[in-house]
């Protein structure tokens, strides 16, 4: 019987032991919270009685939890028995903070493979589940067929901090989308409004926006550094932003968020982007001055 050993038990971590064991995978645990294992244990699992004896186990390590901070707080004592392991970690870190602790593991002769899971814990071992991996390819080929049933694997390359810079880019968007979709909802909320009755009316604004952003020309004027305004341009989507902003003010709402993204119109085109294409912003927006 195949084996895997999970550390860390909060949502996404019980998801995944729960998919594992579905597919009569003998599945080892250990929390800090033993209580946190009931679930999982009552479903199959064995609850390890020390982080030694979960990497005892198994050579498959996966690793879900709150940071990278808590790997070293868990398996810190125990480093005596990483040799020889592979440790997948699927928790949520910096790309400098993941490229530390695959030297960390390497140095302790643990293969480290990073990870970031693109879904929360109820689509985890679905057909919408994607895990994005960086990290030595042959890892991932070792045990890619494990690490399917969690979610599709998304390889984007050797350098270990890649997986969590498309993981945290990826949360960047969503994080932005949800704000933002608050914001508006507060805004016409002021008139009375009520969410039931704007929201339906965001989905079409949103899937504008999808094709916009799938569209080839984005891509490419991005990359190229190209810019032709022939539809919209900086200065008109400017103009939008500081409506946007003048009415948030008037409704009595936060004005963070509008003004963040005022203040990229405004200095692309103080940089001489004004009959530009919005893609332009990015000319900015790469550099914090």
């Amino acid at each position: 019987m195949n084996s895997v050993t999970i550390f860390g038990l909060g949502p996404m971590g019980q998801a995944m032991a729960r998919v594992l064991l579905a597919k009569d995978y003998s599945v080892t645990v250990w929390n800090r919270t033993a209580a946190r294992a009931a679930d999982v244990v009552d479903a199959g699992a064995k609850l390890a009685a020390s982080p030694r004896d979960a990497l005892a186990a198994s050579k498959l390590v996966i690793l879900s939890l709150t940071d990278y901070q808590a790997m070293y707080d868990v398996l810190g004592t125990s480093t005596g028995d990483l040799a020889g392991k592979d440790l997948v970690n699927l928790s949520s870190d910096t790309p400098d903070r993941t490229r530390e602790a695959a030297a960390w593991a390497n140095a302790h002769q643990a293969r480290f493979l990073t990870g970031g899971v693109m879904v929360p814990a109820p689509l985890v071992g679905t057909e919408a589940s994607f895990i994005y991996y960086s990290g030595p390819r042959e890892i991932l080929e070792a045990h890619e067929a494990t690490l399917r049933i969690l979610g599709t694997p998304r390889y984007v390359g050797v350098e270990p901090g890649l997986a969590q810079l498309y993981y945290q880019a990826q949360l960047d968007v969503f994080l932005t989308t949800l704000s933002s979709v608050l914001h508006a909802t507060a805004l016409v909320g002021s008139a009375g409004v009520t969410a039931a009755q704007f929201l339906p009316e965001v989905l079409g604004t949103l899937r504008l926006t999808d094709t916009i952003i799938g569209a080839p020309e984005t891509a490419n004027q991005i990359d190229s550094g190209v810019h032709p305004g022939a539809l919209s341009t900086t200065t008109m989507m400017g103009a939008t932003a500081d409506h946007i902003v003048g009415t948030s003010e008037a409704a009595g709402i936060d004005l963070l968020l509008p003004r963040a993204v005022q203040s990229h119109y405004h200095r692309a085109i103080a940089a001489g982007h004004g009959r530009d294409n919005w893609t332009s912003l990015i000319e900015v927006i790469r550099s914090r001055g």
